[in-house]
């Protein structure tokens, strides 16, 4: 089941995934690259894909949820959307930059194959630049429902939500339930997988794949031995 395939809480997303010092970041590095072709993998509704869009830029955005996609539709711009994952990126060599948001990475089982598809991608020098949280904080020992449990009136009505953590595996899989309960009493119940990586464990899958890795901790340049990098729960996927 597309965890994000829900109508009605697509709409609640970008509330809840507001703009914000992450976008920012990644438009900042479009511009210092003077990107003239960027991919956005894992793009879903938009919101930071449309921001990249300019004159004389090219900008790819690439979901597997079609509910996503179409939502980000809605809102006209000059984005081409492809519906898929890592397995729908065209290898043409001459994009700029491509960028992995949010959770994106972590729910991609195989690593390898996703990295060797976005370097055949980029152009030589292209960047590549995403976020990944730090297993170290250990978030996933806070999904629980006493933890996370939540009302809240919305544009689609009173929600009532939580996490329920479900598995924790040794090679860093995550798996945990979001909740969505409406005012008629159905509880919609949507599973996600995260993969959570070693800042070393992705330096070495990075490497190969090609490519010479930065790590920072946080959108701000902090060195990560300097601090740990900031580590929020995850809101239930659709609201």
């Amino acid at each position: 089941m597309d965890p994000y395939g829900d109508e009605q809480l697509v709409e609640l997303y970008d509330l809840d995934n507001p703009d914000g010092d992450d976008h920012a970041y990644y438009r900042a590095l479009a511009d210092s690259l003077d990107a003239r072709k960027i991919l956005d993998l894992g793009c879903g509704t938009g919101l930071l894909t449309r921001s990249f869009a300019r004159p004389g830029r090219e900008v790819i955005g690439i979901d597997p949820s079609r509910t996503m996609l179409d939502y980000a539709r809605r809102t006209p711009s000059p984005v081409t959307w492809t519906c898929g994952d890592h397995h729908a990126i065209e290898p043409t060599g001459d994009v700029d930059l491509v960028v992995c948001t949010g959770n994106t990475l972590m729910h991609i089982a195989d690593l390898g194959t996703a990295l060797t598809a976005i370097a055949a991608a980029l152009r030589p020098g292209g960047v590549f630049a995403f976020e990944s949280r730090n297993p170290s904080a250990r978030a996933w020992e806070s999904w629980t429902r006493e933890a996370t449990y939540g009302e809240r009136d919305t544009p689609i009505g009173h929600l009532t939500e939580w996490l329920d953590l479900i598995e924790v595996a040794p090679d860093g899989r995550v798996v945990f339930d979001a909740h969505n309960v409406f005012p008629n009493g159905s509880d919609r119940i949507y599973r996600n997988t995260l993969y959570f990586r070693s800042a070393d464990a992705l330096t070495t899958a990075l490497g190969q794949a090609g490519f010479t890795a930065t790590v920072d901790a946080d959108w701000h340049g902090t060195p990560l031995h300097r601090s740990r990098p900031p580590d929020r729960r995850p809101r239930p996927p659709l609201s």
